[in-house]
């Protein structure tokens, strides 16, 4: 039996590196060789144990490789070609994917839908941060990387970017537009690109390190606010002439930048949220207008498959947004504990840390 190093988690607090087997391919799969991948905010939390997966689990969802073996029923692809995966690997024939929500897939389930049913990669079946990795129903999620980009560049496609943009989407982003992003981690700064692509006019950048803050601006924010320095709420009402913002984006996760995102609002504007939430939140009732000022929360899952990984290639491809800074640090999967401890206490000004096996 050939064996593989893959990235264990244990139990919260603790993940180790294990000799797995190399898993069979099925029919619709596609063993890819993991060449590139990275750690993701919610792989922080899964390690935390604040989103529960199962012990034993290899952990990460954010593969760029090369295809080692096919499945006997796929057509289309051939042994050896650069391809990667999306973070979401839908079925393709689900009714949520029929609907239009491939991240919502659920299929698979004995109980009918469920959410995030589409995020299969180290939240339900062994994940990427391995020398290899299963991508099921590979004609529907494998995509083929253009031969001029390199896997670096690729590496924010298969979720944080497709979740970024994504937010800028779901919020229906308008010509002329003015959008306000609260956080500018890896999926914030993706969120502030997608909102200048989607022709917002005056895109706003908000957090508290000066160096995200820089490469908000190179990325298409037009001011950037420190939140450790002012009140963001105050400065946005303040740029915007006491208006308020079409758009705020938030891409934290808390109950504080939630509630800023709502406070900034216009009335009949949209709050899209990225965060993803360890414990409730409340609204505010003066925030939220008592629910009578039109306002719109809208959330979102990044979208997977193969054409939407192509299109975000095809935006790389073309020189529209250059996402290379956002790679910080680089480990070898050998030292995947250091990784994880690098990028789980947010050191030395890391914002994504390339893996390779």
């Amino acid at each position: 039996m050939q064996t593989m190093k893959a990235t264990v988690f244990v139990e919260p607090g603790r993940i180790e590196l294990r000799e797995k087997p190399i898993p069979e391919v099925g029919p619709l799969d596609a063993l890819v060789r993991v060449t590139t991948t990275t750690i993701c905010g919610t792989d922080v939390h899964i390690l935390k144990g604040e989103y529960p997966v199962a012990s034993g689990l290899t952990i990460g969802h954010e593969p760029v490789g090369v295809i080692e073996r096919l499945g006997s029923a796929v057509q289309g692809y051939e042994e050896g070609r650069r391809v990667i995966a999306g973070a979401i690997t839908p079925s393709g024939w689900s009714n949520a994917c029929l609907c239009g929500y491939c991240s919502q897939d659920g299929a698979g389930t004995n109980h009918g839908w469920k959410p995030l049913g589409g995020w299969r990669f180290g939240n339900t079946i062994d994940g990427c941060q391995a020398e290899y990795v299963l991508v099921p129903d590979a004609m529907t999620n494998l995509a083929p990387v253009p031969d001029a980009l390199s896997d670096e560049q690729v590496l924010m496609c298969p979720d944080i970017m497709s979740t970024g943009f994504s937010g800028a989407e779901r919020a229906k982003i308008r010509i002329g537009d003015v959008v306000a992003v609260f956080a500018q981690g890896p999926i914030g700064l993706c969120a502030t690109a997608g909102a200048k692509l989607s022709g917002a006019s005056v895109v706003i950048g908000v957090d508290r390190l000066a160096g995200r803050l820089v490469i908000a601006n190179r990325l298409g924010a037009d001011h950037v606010i420190d939140a450790s320095q002012v009140d963001p709420v105050d400065e946005i009402l303040r740029l915007t002439g006491g208006r308020g913002v079409d758009v705020a984006i938030e891409a934290l996760g808390t109950q504080q930048t939630f509630e800023a995102a709502l406070r900034v609002l216009r009335p009949g504007g949209t709050l899209s949220s990225l965060g993803v939430y360890s414990t409730d939140l409340k609204i505010p009732l003066d925030a939220f207008a008592a629910g009578l000022g039109d306002h719109q929360i809208v959330t979102t899952l990044c979208p997977g498959g193969k054409e939407r990984m192509r299109r975000l290639m095809s935006v790389i491809e073309s020189g529209r947004v250059d996402l290379a800074a956002m790679v910080t640090h680089r480990y070898k999967l050998d030292d995947i504990a250091a990784a994880y401890d690098l990028f789980g206490h947010q050191r030395d000004g890391v914002l994504k840390v390339a893996i390779t096996p």
